[in-house]
């Protein structure tokens, strides 16, 4: 990979990725626009695509850092696209630039950080944590 590579990822927004669909209780009311939660997701997925040829068998990128400013609201029915770009590496760690717009232009951006682990030992730190 090199620094400036690009890929991207796309989503229409539906009822699920509302921030009305966020709430846990009846008293948690968020909006009906595109849920900050799922721009995050959506630009872990761009970066996530950019390690694909770096993974061995039995390894996964995860994501380790997100700074983003969610600057716009995105109605239901519309579609986003989030890009990130690699722009180098802070030790194990691969650093891109995110991006995310819609029809009417930007929505949010900012940097976010993954790391390459494996996938048994990213599972079994995590059952550790639930003492299962």
């Amino acid at each position: 990979m090199n620094i400036g590579d690009v890929a991207t990822a796309e989503l229409t927004v539906t009822e699920a990725d509302l921030a009305s669909a966020v709430g846990l209780e009846p008293l948690d009311q968020f909006p009906r626009v595109f849920a900050t939660a799922r721009l995050v997701a959506l630009m872990e997925v761009a970066a996530s695509r950019l390690l694909r040829p770096l993974l061995e068998p039995g390894e996964l990128s995860v994501g380790v850092f997100v700074n983003i400013v969610h600057a716009a609201a995105t109605p239901p029915g519309a579609t986003v696209i989030a890009t990130a770009t690699f722009t180098g590496r802070e030790g194990k760690l691969y650093v891109f630039d995110v991006l995310a717009a819609d029809d009417g232009g930007e929505i949010g951006r900012g940097v976010h950080k993954r790391a390459i682990v494996s996938s048994e030992r990213l599972l079994t730190g995590a059952l550790k944590r639930t003492n299962l």
